[in-house]
């Protein structure tokens, strides 16, 4: 993810100093393009929203009894309130502080829950025993949700689209003045988020040692699958106070520290993408200020207005990947062919990202939709209630065959995981292909392609001869 976020990414926004990340689309292609992925942004930041906000909601009501959806409306409202009071300045301090809170939280949790068992050890054997370490299992399987090469894809794919590509991430690394500053940033950024991602999956493991003989789920303690990692802090909380709150908080800071980010970086994008154009005059400094906080709360109470359909929408997890794949894996295929492939021209772009968006939408859609039917069940692995007291049913595999007769093809197993890789990787295919077929005698400036593709251009765009335009658009603007 650094690797190519440095090396790839990074060099041709830096040396461009664009304020909006999707003025690079026009700048490569052309206007229609950058539109495109605006209004896939501005979708995905509307979907992500509620489904940001739901999880600590849903904890805050586990620990509490109030209902969650309450909960959602108050913490959306808190968010809105900083938000556009505070600016970019006030959402980086949060998020500095909020991922501390967070950190101290998972560290304090897990130190806990392994203290609390037979040791790390007998947590780790546990857990290879009961199959749950799967991240070493190495097949190349699109339909597996588990396995090193689904984890590796999701979190290098989406990681990589939500620091370089997206709004929220590349508009803190391009705050800085200096290039060496940028890199040292995301190597920080990198670094923590593989710590964060450690630990998580470390009391995942602790969790699954304290719930092997008695799963909450199955037994009915609680009632989704969102709920057992509540259920689980509240339990071993109850012998050390003040460990539930400081989860709470923990999870609190988490969605405020993205839903703040997006709701900056997204009324930023919708002002000089949609009320600029529209400005007769360019607007002062506080009024410039004014627009954006009043765009900040539009859009967050529209935002918060969904939280109550994601209730009814499956877990948040797999809910998250897929929108974030329908709409950003698109996004990020174009931004790839834009700096990877000299000879990608604005229909390649355009159509490729169409294409990638339509192909994700139509295997995602259905394969939701499947799911919540029934029709369509992902394998999963033994649990137990064997150690209830209440509860004396054994359930050796939670594997169901399904009495349907209807099967869904095979294709509607991908793994959501996968689907932030394919759209990026049908968008760069498509646009291609198009590309090829729609050759254009259009230059492309040396600075809008990546540093890794200079040994493949011609000697005259190296030198930078023939550099004057940067799309046929403004090749035309420029004879006019």
């Amino acid at each position: 993810m650094a690797f190519l976020a440095i090396f790839v990414y990074l060099p041709v926004f830096f040396k461009l100093q664009i304020t909006n990340i999707y003025e690079y689309l026009e700048r490569r292609f052309d206007r229609r393009t950058r539109i495109l992925a605006f209004v896939l942004y501005v979708l995905s930041d509307i979907l992500m929203f509620p489904i940001l906000a739901y999880p600590p909601a849903l904890t805050f009501a586990t620990a509490s009894g109030i209902n969650s959806t309450l909960c959602a409306f108050i913490l959306c409202s808190i968010c809105l309130f900083y938000t556009s009071i505070g600016g970019l300045k006030t959402v980086v301090w949060t998020d500095f502080v909020q991922f501390g809170v967070i950190m101290v939280t998972l560290v304090t949790i897990f130190a806990i829950g392994v203290n609390g068992s037979d040791g790390f050890v007998s947590v780790w054997n546990t857990a290879s025993a009961g199959g749950r370490l799967e991240v070493f299992n190495f097949n190349l399987d699109f339909t597996a949700r588990d396995g090193f090469w689904g984890y590796f894809i999701a979190c290098g794919t989406t990681s990589t689209a939500v620091i370089i590509v997206h709004p929220t991430g590349i508009q803190k690394f391009l705050s800085l003045s200096k290039y060496k500053d940028c890199v040292w940033s995301v190597i920080h950024t990198t670094i923590s988020m593989c710590v964060f991602h450690t630990f998580c999956i470390l009391i995942g493991l602790v969790v699954y040692y304290k719930y092997k003989d008695c799963d909450p789920l199955t037994s009915h303690i609680v009632s989704k699958h969102d709920q057992v990692f509540p259920y689980f802090v509240t339990e071993i909380g109850s012998s050390v106070p003040g460990v539930s709150g400081l989860f709470i908080a923990a999870v609190c800071s988490a969605a405020l520290s993205t839903m703040s980010s997006n709701l900056n970086a997204l009324s930023g994008v919708i002002y000089k993408d949609v009320v600029c154009p529209f400005l007769k005059n360019t607007p002062s400094e506080k009024t410039g200020s004014d627009i954006l906080k009043l765009t900040v709360l539009i859009v967050g109470f529209l935002c918060t207005c969904l939280v109550f359909l994601v209730e009814r929408m499956g877990q948040i997890f797999s809910i998250s990947l897929t929108v974030w794949g329908i709409t950003q894996g698109p996004i990020f295929g174009a931004f790839t062919l834009g700096v990877l492939f000299p000879k990608a021209n604005r229909k390649g772009a355009l159509y490729g990202m169409i294409g990638g968006f339509i192909s994700i939408a139509c295997l995602s859609i259905p394969a939701k939709y499947f799911q919540m039917q029934g029709l369509l069940t992902y394998a999963t692995k033994p649990l137990s209630t064997s150690g209830c007291i209440f509860y004396n049913q054994t359930l050796l595999s939670n594997n169901t065959t399904s009495q349907i007769s209807f099967q869904p093809p095979t294709i509607f197993k991908i793994s959501f995981f996968n689907y932030t890789f394919l759209g990026a990787a049908m968008t760069v295919i498509y646009g291609v292909i198009i590309s090829f077929f729609t050759k254009s005698d259009t230059r492309v400036d040396k600075k809008l392609l990546s540093p890794v593709t200079y040994f493949c251009l011609c000697k005259k765009t190296q030198d930078g001869d023939g550099a004057g335009y940067f799309n046929v658009d403004e090749a035309l603007e420029r004879l006019n």
